[in-house]
């Protein structure tokens, strides 16, 4: 545990000497009074044409800016040989790769609580606040996007050689999960039978995580209806009084294979000098 706040504490401070972490609060900022001047002149509250389209400014930049950080930081320890000298320690590869996701976790939610906190803030001030169950639910949404894609950026820069291979695979993994997935979903599912089409689309779907919290976040705010017949069984099983738990739980049990299959990355490497 020790070793782990350690990293954890080390990432934090490394992040926050990072330019890039300023680049994306100043960024994220400004997103985040662009969603502001939306809600002023379409009032936001449970799930209309403008929430979608800010969800989905939201899925657009959130993920990007995960992977970038993320992947970069792992495949920094590499470049810049850091690796390799605590690698010489008694630091376990479990208790490293948990502290990066920590410490790389805290300041990308100190970035996200940053901005949404501004946002809050201002709509209070101006006199047009957020209904408070649609603007935790952003919260939520991006938070969740934060961690679930981080899982995803620590995997990318586990298996980049340089920053320049993590920033390749980073952006085909944003276009593929992000702007087309739909397109891909569709062309996929399409050459399936027809008894096929809704076990694959649950196992699609839970793979893909920006899917995942966006079905939620949907449901969430009262747009199920939406989503067609085929999510009828999500609907169903979000709308319980145990939904959101049980969406914890895939979330949960998402982040611990993936820091697990990032954890045998770095282990494999390790074993082999």
């Amino acid at each position: 545990m020790a070793d782990i706040l350690h990293i954890a504490r080390r990432e934090l401070k490394m992040g926050f000497r990072n330019p890039w972490a300023y680049s994306f609060l100043a960024l994220f900022c400004t997103f985040s009074l662009g969603l502001l001047l939306i809600h002023a002149n379409n009032a936001v509250e449970g799930y209309t044409a403008v929430t979608g389209s800010m969800l989905s400014l939201i899925l657009y930049l959130l993920p990007l800016m995960t992977l970038f950080l993320g992947s970069f930081s792992l495949t920094s320890e590499r470049e810049d040989g850091s690796w390799q000298l605590l690698s010489t320690y008694p630091i376990g590869t479990l208790s490293f790769v948990l502290g990066k996701y920590t410490g790389l976790a805290a300041v990308l939610l100190t970035i996200v609580a940053f901005g949404y906190g501004l946002m809050g803030l201002l709509s209070g001030l101006l006199g047009m606040a957020f209904a408070a169950d649609t603007y935790f639910l952003f919260l939520a949404f991006s938070a969740g996007l934060v961690l679930l894609f981080l899982t995803l950026a620590l995997f990318i820069g586990s298996l980049s050689r340089n920053r320049w291979q993590a920033l390749t695979i980073s952006v085909a993994v944003w276009f593929f999960a992000v702007i087309g997935w739909p397109t891909f979903l569709i062309a996929g599912l399409g050459l399936l039978p027809y008894l096929w089409i809704k076990p694959a689309l649950i196992v699609l779907t839970m793979l893909n995580p920006a899917e995942l919290v966006r079905l939620f976040v949907v449901v969430k705010l009262g747009g199920g209806s939406v989503l067609g017949p085929e999510y009828y069984q999500w609907v169903e099983w979000i709308s319980r009084p145990g939904g959101s738990l049980l969406f914890l739980g895939v979330c949960a049990a998402w982040v611990l294979l993936s820091i697990l299959a990032v954890y045998w990355i770095w282990e494999r490497g390790r074993s082999r000098g």
